[in-house]
């Protein structure tokens, strides 16, 4: 059970509307107006869903990835290439953290603004992720 909704602010509907977050006990729902009628859907699903794409995009290109971070902390021994690498084979302990505590605010700022959405339906499946700056596997020529 999910104690906060970590892509709130950043979920939309199909009809590209925000939907918002709420508390239900100490369980997280996003809350999907659907012609009114307010839906509430567990934010654990949908935010489990996106996760796993994003671990999967990370884990798909490892190598660009451990680079990337790599020329970004302006290091290059063999210490810090294997931290980086351990940090990306605990992802899904990572997971559970976020599931648990959510993204800062500022994080989710930052998401936003470069493009980041979720578009989920009134079920609360996840029909589109707009991940900016993703390889899209049909592109690569």
């Amino acid at each position: 059970m999910a104690r906060t909704a970590v892509f709130v602010g950043l979920v939309v509907d199909e009809n590209d509307r925000p939907v918002t977050a709420t508390q239900v006990g100490q369980e997280a729902f996003y809350v999907v107006d659907d012609e009114g009628f307010l839906r509430h859907v567990p934010s654990e699903a949908v935010d489990r869903h996106v996760l796993t794409a994003l671990q999967e995009g990370v884990l798909s290109n490892r190598e660009a990835v451990v680079r990337a971070m790599l020329d970004y902390l302006g290091k290059d021994d063999l210490f810090t290439k294997a931290a980086v690498e351990s940090s990306l084979g605990q992802m899904g302990e990572q997971m559970q953290q976020l599931l648990a505590v959510g993204l800062p605010e500022e994080a989710r700022q930052w998401l936003g603004m470069m493009g980041f959405r979720v578009v989920i339906d009134v079920h609360g499946d996840v029909v589109d992720l707009a991940m900016p700056g993703a390889v899209d596997p049909d592109d690569e020529g």
